[in-house]
């Protein structure tokens, strides 16, 4: 790397060559932020600002520039244009972002010219990105106001860089207005327009046709006749199982909900003989009503008739009563054994003993001799006779 000027003989104060027509107009040997001292600085890297020397403040002062201090930097036929962030670098070094260096076409340590501009406030800017991941950006609004605080002017014709979530995206300034080479985009309001990105393809349409209800009609009606019979779908189509065995007294009662659903497309309408009605499957597989062919003087009342019974009937069903084996025949078994000598609910209030108590309520049908009265005499009952015990 470059660290010396004595091949400069005409070295002056911060630069080379000195300023004319009263502006800032001096040479400095370029180097790229990275190989600036301390910490890296990706704000500058990826930004539109440069670190001049303090020398060129001072000149700068003296000169009377207005802020913003913007400046033309320019090699041979190719331009750019830039602000100053601070006044750090060695004497006789200017450190550029990257993407400048590669604009400008510099390599480090190259000579390039900076002196002072005047630039119009821009309104609007219509730029490129040169990758489709910019399109991954869920907000470029927000991301484009924060990284354009990093720059403070926007050259036509530029491919600047900017930094998002560690990734690096190039943009292309296509357009500006007012129209011009450059515009400050300090303290103004910026119009941003945005062009589809470098090797972004535009989706192809897929036309869909929305059928109408004549269409589907129409389409529905074609499919039906163009299956035959045979090749219809029919449901339920098996062979039942029964959980109850064979011949049961069950399996009788629910023959008919057990039967098979397979269809008979054959059969004959149904017809009424004799009180029954026969019912068939219709082509679906579900029972249908069948047709009523009736013989002339028979009516049918949508439910299976059945006669009166007679005094015969009823003589005959007694009598098949009678014959009738007769069902749970037998002694029941208890496991408590029966009492024999039955007590009473209750006693008497004058019952001397329950022995008299017990006497009475066993004899329940009193005999005339019983209720003659007794020529014995009774003795005098005292209440309450005895001698009682104490604990003391």
């Amino acid at each position: 790397m470059y660290s010396g000027y004595d091949d400069y003989p005409n070295y002056g104060a911060g630069g080379y060559g000195s300023s004319r027509g009263g502006g800032f107009n001096e040479q400095y040997r370029c180097y790229s932020v990275a190989m600036m001292q301390g910490n890296e600085r990706q704000n500058v890297n990826h930004g539109g600002k440069i670190i001049l020397p303090q020398s060129a403040l001072a000149k700068l002062a003296s000169l009377h520039i207005q802020y913003p201090m913007l400046f033309e930097l320019s090699k041979g036929s190719q331009s750019t244009h830039a602000g100053v962030l601070e006044f750090i670098a060695e004497e006789g070094r200017v450190y550029l972002p990257h993407w400048m260096m590669k604009t400008l076409t510099l390599s480090e340590g190259d000579l390039v010219t900076v002196k002072s501009a005047g630039l119009p406030l821009g309104s609007f800017v219509k730029i490129q990105p040169q990758s489709v991941d910019f399109l991954d950006i869920s907000d470029p609004k927000a991301v484009l106001e924060n990284a354009f605080r990093n720059f403070s002017t926007l050259t036509k014709g530029d491919n600047i860089e900017i930094s998002y979530n560690d990734k690096i995206y190039g943009i292309l300034v296509m357009e500006i207005k007012p129209p011009g080479v450059g515009i400050s985009i300090v303290e103004t309001d910026l119009e941003v327009d945005f062009e589809a990105p470098v090797g972004y393809q535009e989706p192809t349409p897929v036309p869909r046709s929305r059928p109408i209800m004549e269409s589907k009609l129409r389409k529905e009606v074609e499919e039906r006749m163009a299956t035959p019979d045979s090749a219809k779908k029919v449901p339920f189509e098996g062979q039942g199982q029964r959980l109850t065995p064979a011949g049961g007294s069950k399996n009788k009662s629910t023959a008919k909900s057990t039967t098979t659903a397979t269809p008979t497309t054959t059969a004959s309408p149904a017809t009424v003989a004799k009180g029954k009605q026969v019912d068939v499957l219709d082509k679906s597989g579900s029972e249908a009503p069948a047709a009523l062919n009736l013989p002339l003087g028979n009516l049918y009342f949508g439910y299976k008739y059945v006669p009166r019974k007679t005094d015969e009937d009823k003589i005959r069903e007694a009598e098949e009563q009678a014959n009738k084996e007769p069902v749970f025949e037998g002694s029941g078994q208890t496991l408590r054994p029966p009492r024999k000598n039955a007590t009473a609910r209750g006693s008497g209030a004058n019952s001397p003993s329950p022995s008299v108590s017990s006497a009475t309520s066993a004899s329940r049908a009193p005999t005339p001799a019983q209720n003659a009265p007794s020529s014995e005499p009774k003795p005098d009952l005292v209440p309450f006779q005895g001698k009682g015990n104490t604990m003391r």
